[in-house]
């Protein structure tokens, strides 16, 4: 394992786990839920902020921050920490999903990925190569290898492919030099292929990475196929590294990947929902928009104690949205990162208590049974 960064568990219940991720820039209670700060900002709301609901680490997005303002500058400046005034842990993914969602833009070969910039049409060129030294320029505390991201609906025979793609560019990356104390993530594809899932999970063990992630998945295959296929192939996946689930997802898909073992979230649903007026509770969301809060007097969750709901009414935040004050996109984000929070919180005493099972099955009951 990387020197400054290790892992350990500190209590199980069934399959699911808590410990803690200890990197050079803090540690990590896990289960994790990292919000996603895809331009080193988490959208509406100060790296301060983000702290006081309960996380310990963020996401940047290599992609977006290779293009604008580019690592260099990023470098310059410190590092991705100290650019976006976040005193904690980073993690970075490697860009390759943005990559392989440009559909024509971009060419793909054992080289890299050829694509032309979304925002200017500039030819880029990602090898696995360089995708290492961005994220060393980022100076984040975790990489993440470059892989080939498939969408749900692709057929066996791509999703091999992408497989073997994947493989042989994660060998080309675990040696690759890289900033002191910075790990590196493997990421296990194959679609909703159990049998494949766990042939490359197979490949990539031997190659030493300091934790593994299940990529590929919540890219429009059934929520049902995604639950079982982190059910079979999670609890297989190495004990003694973090288990890292990406871009998952809603409540109730962290609860279950929870239950199988997995270790790390990250996923916008908190944010971009909280843009379009949706606000997670214990019972499941509330649309905001909704004519039926007009003059509903109580906060969005009573109990919560996010900023949103011990100062603001329901009425108030509807009449915010439908105005457009971006006011509403503020208290909202907060409060669905505080829900977050609150959900890794308590199942991280849950596990520790032995009453996991008990705290999934009443997440969503209501706070308030007049809702």
């Amino acid at each position: 394992m990387t020197a400054g960064f290790s892992f350990r568990v500190s209590a199980v219940d069934g399959q699911a786990r808590t410990g803690q991720i200890e990197t050079p820039r803090g540690s990590v209670p896990t289960p994790a839920f990292m919000p996603v700060g895809t331009r080193a900002a988490v959208k509406a709301v100060d790296p301060q902020e983000v702290r006081q609901s309960g996380a310990a680490m963020l996401l940047g997005n290599t992609y977006h921050l290779m293009l604008r303002p580019g690592e260099a500058l990023i470098e310059r400046a410190g590092g991705l920490a100290a650019f976006m005034g976040w005193h904690g842990p980073t993690l970075t993914d490697s860009g390759g999903y943005q990559v392989f969602s440009l559909g024509e833009r971009v060419a793909i070969s054992d080289d890299g990925a050829a694509f032309s910039s979304h925002i200017d049409g500039t030819r880029e060129v990602l090898t696995p190569e360089r995708a290492i030294a961005i994220q060393g320029a980022l100076g984040s505390d975790i990489a993440m290898v470059l892989d080939e991201c498939p969408p749900g609906t692709a057929d066996r025979d791509t999703v091999v492919r992408a497989m073997s793609r994947t493989t042989l560019w994660a060998a080309r990356q675990v040696g690759l030099p890289r900033p002191r104390g910075q790990a590196l993530f493997g990421i296990v594809q194959g679609g909703v292929h159990t049998d494949l899932r766990l042939d490359h999970l197979g490949a990539l063990r031997p190659l030493g990475f300091d934790g593994l992630a299940l990529g590929g998945l919540s890219v429009g295959e059934p929520v049902s196929e995604m639950h079982r296929v982190v059910a079979e192939v999670a609890p297989e996946m190495p004990a003694d590294t973090p288990r890292y689930l990406m871009g998952v997802g809603t409540p109730s898909d962290l609860l279950c990947a929870i239950e199988n073992g997995i270790d790390m979230f990250d996923c916008v649903l908190p944010t971009r929902n909280a843009r379009n007026g949706q606000a997670f509770v214990h019972k499941g969301r509330i649309n905001i928009k909704q004519a039926k809060y007009a003059e509903d007097k109580r906060p969005l969750e009573p109990g919560c104690s996010c900023p949103c709901c011990t100062r603001f009414e329901r009425q108030y935040l509807r009449h915010l949205f439908t105005v457009g004050e971006m006011l509403v996109s503020r208290l909202l984000t907060l409060h669905n990162l505080y829900h977050y929070g609150s959900l890794m919180a308590g199942a991280r005493r849950a596990i520790a208590d032995g009453c996991f099972t008990d705290f999934k099955k009443h997440w969503f009951d209501p706070l308030d049974p007049s809702e």
